[in-house]
């Protein structure tokens, strides 16, 4: 006879947006493959229901995850499935991310109805985003591009770009690629020219920290190097007290030798250009921690004024110091 505990379905959580369902549906899709009864729920979350106001407005870090950590911590729900790079920094107590399946492309694309690159793009081509990371970064690259804001899901971007209201747009090569959509992409930006946001492109398991059931379920989906990378990432991001709206920029990967290398990029918005401060650093994972290179890149950042750069852009959007909401 088998305990009732074990037949019962994993009840995995995902929010309700297209994007995130696909994403839910492949975690479940491989629990399925390998045995286990799953079910998905869907949770309404506070950053898909106001899709008309900047996420900087809606209150910061975690909007599209608290309503799913709190269905976890209510057991509604076994396992939520999240964008890594929409967590905070913070890890919640009582929960614990898991699993980290293999990543996919952490760079940002850009996708464009005319010249199919940023440099080949002509004066005062209208370029939509909405990230402060993404802004400056494509002011850095061309500073007499328009930048302008754009909210909405992957589809809804498309459409606005489609209908000319944008000559390119900026999106998560990965979200494209979870979609099917990859063959929109028409240039990929990548380091050292533009750095993605920490942790984007990889997905996070998250379960209750004491819940063993759950967690043998899914440790066989867990991939090392994504998840030594994006450990790297979020020490890196969390050492200079960063939120997710942050102008920060990392990417970790293993390399061809084995070893970890880490980039972090800090970024200002000055009158007349973009600031910008670059670091790197790899260390052998079986020697040292993937958190200890996070600490070592943000402290090469330190270093060469990343503290006063950030306090700066917190000062101008009106948040308290100490604080990673913004």
């Amino acid at each position: 006879m088998h305990d009732m505990n074990e037949q019962r379905a994993i009840r995995v959580g995902t929010r309700a947006s297209l994007l995130a369902r696909t994403q839910t549906e492949w975690v479940v899709g491989q629990l399925r493959q390998a045995g286990h009864a799953v079910e998905i729920e869907t949770i309404a979350t506070v950053g898909d229901a106001r899709t008309d106001v900047p996420i900087a407005g809606i209150g910061g870090d975690g909007v599209f995850v608290r309503e799913l950590e709190r269905a976890l911590l209510d057991n509604r729900i076994d396992a939520a499935v999240h964008s890594l790079k929409d967590l905070p920094s913070a890890e919640t107590p009582g929960l614990s991310l898991a699993c980290v399946p293999r990543r996919a492309t952490p760079f940002d694309a850009l996708v464009s109805r005319g010249q199919p690159t940023l440099a080949a793009l002509p004066p005062g081509a209208v370029v939509g985003t909405s990230s402060v990371r993404r802004v400056m970064q494509v002011k850095a690259a061309r500073n007499d591009l328009v930048v302008r804001p754009i909210r909405g899901n992957v589809d809804t971007r498309l459409q606005k770009l489609d209908a000319g209201e944008y000559d390119c747009i900026v999106l998560a090569g990965a979200g494209l690629e979870r979609l099917g959509l990859a063959h929109r992409v028409t240039e990929v930006l990548a380091p050292d020219a533009f750095w993605p946001a920490v942790a984007q492109g990889a997905l996070v398991v998250q379960i209750r920290a004491d819940d063993g059931r759950v967690r043998a379920a899914i440790a066989a989906l867990d991939d090392q190097d994504t998840h030594d990378a994006i450990r790297a990432e979020r020490s890196f991001l969390a050492a200079l007290a960063g939120g997710c709206l942050a102008p920060i920029g990392g990417w970790a990967h293993t390399r061809g030798d084995g070893l970890l290398e880490l980039g972090g990029c800090v970024l200002e918005d000055q009158e007349d250009r973009v600031h910008r401060i670059v670091a790197r650093a790899a260390i052998d994972p079986l020697e040292q921690t993937p958190e200890s290179l996070g600490q070592s890149v943000a402290s090469q950042l330190r270093k060469e004024g990343a503290d006063a750069m950030l306090a700066r852009m917190r000062e101008r959007a009106g948040v308290e110091p100490g604080s990673t909401r913004r």
